[in-house]
């Protein structure tokens, strides 16, 4: 049996297909965490047609891009930086700001304390309780800053609880770091995937805060991870001119500058996800907190966090039953905090969604 302490990710499906024997087409991937819908027709349908693009170096600036992405959300262009995917653009602010002591809200992504160790910065963690369904108290977090710390990172929507700060809280974050002169970045992947993203994301903000740098990109909404199209929102004119001029020119390719302008047109293939990711995750929480012996934890985000609390069964186990079913879950045992009771899985289509309940209440009853 695969274990995920095994060096295993959760997206690793070559490892997969060497040992399990299974083709990796033919895996539905309930841990990517991936818009089911795939890549937005409208996209593929006329990137089709402009391929011609690839014989000429994309815009350095990425004008036209910047300008589409600030219209899709709502700001300004100046705000907008674009990045060969978030990673490039997590690397790019840590180089910059060169934080000593970073503190991290976990249990999360552990690229973060990855790239904060690559430039010798050192991380600590803020640890969301599981016994508060893992939502952040916001008041102890403030109170657990200091002068010793110099960055903040959060993922809002949070991977992988599914948990998200509200706007109105992350305004006293933001307040209390802005005092003690810590920069904060915050990781908006999930963010297109709430229900009420008014209610949560940090976008308005970015005007008012000089400390505050959000990061999005096209891998999971918009299915697109093989594009490499990150791209961050940043009110700090400087600090985004210095991060551009030091950057490395051209990182985002002519035919995923064209991708990304075409995929944020596509109002039809966004309302579709939406309709699906709201009906989903609705329909198959509510099936999840039926089954007993399951703990469900309330999701934001396109994905839910679950934990096993019956007696010898764990995630290794339902792990490696849904694998030989050509269904993939995430096991979390890897992720700071947790263990191997729990495991997360995102939304897919209806069908899919339901042969993985079947078999989860398989195993778990």
């Amino acid at each position: 049996m695969l274990k995920q302490g095994d060096g295993f990710h959760g997206s690793d499906l070559e490892k997969i297909e060497q040992i399990y024997g299974i083709r990796k087409e033919d895996i539905v991937s309930f841990s990517a965490n991936v818009n089911p819908l795939g890549a937005s027709p409208l996209m593929k349908r006329e990137l089709a047609h402009g391929l011609d693009v690839i014989s000429s170096y994309p815009d350095r600036e990425y004008t036209k891009l910047r300008e589409v992405i600030a219209g899709y959300l709502q700001t300004v262009k100046e705000f907008i930086l674009v990045g060969n995917g978030s990673t490039e653009l997590i690397t790019c602010f840590i180089r910059s700001i060169a934080p000593k002591k970073a503190m991290i809200i976990g249990p999360t992504y552990s690229e973060y304390e990855r790239e904060l160790s690559l430039d010798g910065g050192r991380s600590a963690y803020f640890a969301l309780r599981e016994n508060e369904d893992f939502r952040l108290d916001t008041s102890s977090l403030v109170s657990a800053l200091d002068s010793s710390i110099d960055m903040l990172i959060i993922c809002n929507p949070n991977n992988p609880t599914s948990s998200a700060i509200t706007a109105d809280n992350m305004r006293i974050i933001l307040d209390r770091c802005r005092a003690l002169g810590i920069f904060v970045l915050v990781d908006e992947t999930y963010m297109e995937f709430a229900k009420e993203p008014e209610k949560y994301s940090a976008i308005p903000l970015t005007g008012e805060y000089d400390n505050l740098c959000l990061l999005r990109g096209v891998s999971k909404f918009f299915a697109s991870p093989g594009l490499r199209l990150g791209y961050a929102i940043c009110g700090n004119t400087r600090l985004m001119k210095e991060i551009a001029k030091n950057k490395d020119p051209w990182t985002v390719s002519s035919v995923a500058e064209l991708a990304g302008q075409l995929m944020f047109a596509d109002s039809e293939y966004i309302q579709n996800t939406k309709d699906l990711i709201f009906s989903e995750r609705t329909r198959v929480t509510k099936a999840l907190r039926n089954i007993p012996g399951l703990k469900v934890y309330e999701p934001i985000a396109n994905f839910v966090l679950c934990r096993i609390t019956k007696e010898n069964v764990d995630a290794d186990i339902l792990f490696d039953k849904a694998i030989r079913n050509n269904m993939m879950i995430r096991n979390c045992s890897t992720f700071p905090f947790l263990d191997n009771t729990f495991f997360r899985i995102c939304f897919m289509n209806p069908s899919d969604n339901d042969r993985l309940l079947a078999l989860i209440r398989e195993v778990i009853s």
